[in-house]
């Protein structure tokens, strides 16, 4: 909140930026040490002194003048002390005019599109997947709070092998079976479809033809049925869709691409970028380390290299964007090395705007998931194991009509599904442990929704408006105040890196300072009163905008 005013004073007495001197502040770990640390090891070799010797000499050299209170150095840091009245009364001031904007900014501009999820009809959301609908949804929300227009996008696949091996299974094994909207079912399916096709080789030229006669579309009773199954996963995935608070703008489907795809693989031959090898249409990228991207089959079907290429020529057709990222999870790193290049190779105007974010897998202690085998965990399975946790921590808490504790049991298993995925960065495998992420203590998303519901507790019994008398602040009560005023910087930082899990953890230190706070402090009836309930009321202003960034809803009571 004040880093510009701190970098500033630096500045003028050393050989260094205003906006150096802001990059290099840090945020000293106890109220001991200050607000803002200023480290003296990156000026050593310009000023050819000790960074011990810098620091005892700017902290004499530096005049504090407000907001800043004193500065002091600690070995090879210069500690910058803010006064605390000043502190409390800017932080209510803004929380309380920017309310649920608080965080938020205009620094940004860029009109970017963001394409996540792309679940595959004819399969299941697992909890793999549910870690990029989640970054997705959340670095959305990051880069508008800092003022961009986003454009969700969700490009699924509709198309393929793996929709022929459901069907083929499907019409040969279970067609007596009624047609579900039933995300086990739908799973189910595929694996038997997988397991089948292991067992016997011979059976997949069977798949081979329903997958050329639905990539010719030359069969109606198999266009047919191709069309009512991928509306049952469509409608199925808008379900899950809606359960982690994600929307999309738009939609995309590799069945809009296989014409469009062909034409771009055929044109690239013509254009020698491309060639036919073996009868395959392909892009040898061997010379720069990526080996050989195939885009057409020997048979002439499509396959989804080239529906990308189209995919992204259509995205910058139809919006007027400055950049397309795309996340997945990294196993397909070459995949979009390789359409990266070949966009280069192509001379596509917009190549150096597309971009793509990878995360690393979900995996269960057991092992890697997979909608291959089976050994994976559907969505809607986990969710309800989680619903029925939930349901029974509500229900000792008190009596709740049946609408009440489905809707507060969701929002407490959507906390507990997103926070360890999100709480991690985006290139760590996550081994997910779910008797840890139901918890209402320790790191986890109910946690934090109840750091929320036990500070509305306090201003509910309290039956009055918080008044702005500023007492001098406690530590616990310094602290807390000065986890709130990092948090705007804490947001842009998160949007330059797109990395949620910023965010994710700064919400668990600032629920761990308010817990301090709450503890050390006597709220109702003291002679801080009014001082502690705008404080209580500034975190939870705070609290709810940053779970809000993470698509994790609060709640008034638990």
């Amino acid at each position: 909140m004040f880093e510009k005013e701190v970098a500033k004073l630096i500045s003028t007495k050393v050989d260094i930026s205003q906006k150096e001197a802001e990059a290099l502040l840090e945020t000293p770990p106890n109220v001991d040490l200050g607000d803002y640390a200023f480290p003296c090891f990156t000026l050593a070799a310009k000023m050819k002194k000790a960074p011990v010797e810098i620091a005892t000499t700017l902290a004499i050299e530096i005049k504090p003048r407000k907001p800043i209170d004193r500065v002091e150095a600690s070995g090879a840091y210069v500690n910058f002390f803010i006064d605390r009245g000043t502190l409390a009364e800017a932080v209510f001031s803004e929380v309380a005019k920017k309310k649920r904007k608080y965080g938020h900014s205009r620094a940004e501009k860029d009109k970017i599109m963001i394409e996540f999820s792309q679940a595959n009809t004819h399969k299941a959301l697992h909890v793999g997947h549910i870690r990029g609908t989640s970054l997705g949804e959340s670095i959305s929300r990051i880069l508008e709070a800092v003022g961009n227009k986003v454009i969700r996008a969700n490009y699924q696949g509709d198309t393929g092998m793996h929709v022929a091996k459901w069907i083929w299974c499907y019409q040969k094994y279970h067609s007596k079976d009624p047609l579900k909207k039933d995300e086990s079912w739908i799973a189910g399916i595929y694996v038997d479809a997988i397991k089948r096709l292991t067992d016997d080789e011979k059976l997949q030229s069977e798949v081979d033809e329903i997958n050329r006669k639905l990539d010719e579309r030359s069969d109606p009773k198999l266009n047919k049925l191709w069309e009512k199954t991928r509306k049952l996963s469509l409608d199925a995935f808008e379900t899950i869709y809606k359960d982690l608070n994600t929307k999309f703008d738009k939609y995309y489907f590799e069945s809009e691409f296989e014409d469009r795809g062909k034409k771009i693989a055929k044109d690239l031959v013509k254009k020698k970028i491309a060639k036919i090898s073996d009868g395959a249409t392909i892009m040898d990228l061997e010379k720069q380390g990526l080996a050989v991207w195939v885009l057409l089959r020997k048979d002439g079907t499509v396959l989804y290299s080239a529906k990308d290429l189209a995919l992204v020529e259509k995205k910058f057709k139809d919006f007027p964007i400055d950049k397309s990222l795309v996340i997945t999870d990294s196993s397909q790193n070459l995949h979009f090395q390789q359409i990266k290049k070949t966009l280069e190779l192509m001379k596509f105007k917009q190549a150096s705007s597309y971009q793509h974010i990878s995360y690393d897998p979900v995996r269960l202690p057991t092992g890697k998931m997979s909608s291959r085998t089976g050994e994976n965990v559907l969505y809607s399975d986990f969710k309800n194991e989680l619903l029925e946790y939930a349901k029974k921590g509500l229900s000792e808490r008190g009596k709740l009509s049946k609408k009440e504790l489905e809707d507060r049991a969701l929002k407490i298993a959507i906390a507990a599904m997103k926070y360890p995925i999100l709480s991690q960065g985006p290139n760590k495998v996550i081994i997910f442990d779910k008797k840890a992420a139901v918890k209402f203590e320790g790191e986890t998303g109910p946690y934090l929704q109840y750091s929320y519901a036990r500070a509305s507790s306090i201003i509910r019994k309290a039956g009055r408006k918080s008044g702005r008398t500023i007492f001098g602040p406690t530590d616990s009560e310094t602290m807390l105040l000065r986890k709130i005023s990092e948090f705007p910087s804490v947001v842009r930082k998160a949007a330059s890196t797109l990395n949620p899990s910023l965010i994710a953890n700064y919400s668990y230190n600032l629920c761990q300072r308010f817990n301090e706070f709450y503890h050390n402090s006597k709220v109702i009836g003291s002679e801080e009163e009014a001082f502690r309930l705008a404080l209580v009321d500034a975190f939870r202003a705070t609290l709810r905008n940053a779970l809000n960034l993470l698509g994790i809803e609060v709640m008034e009571e638990m």
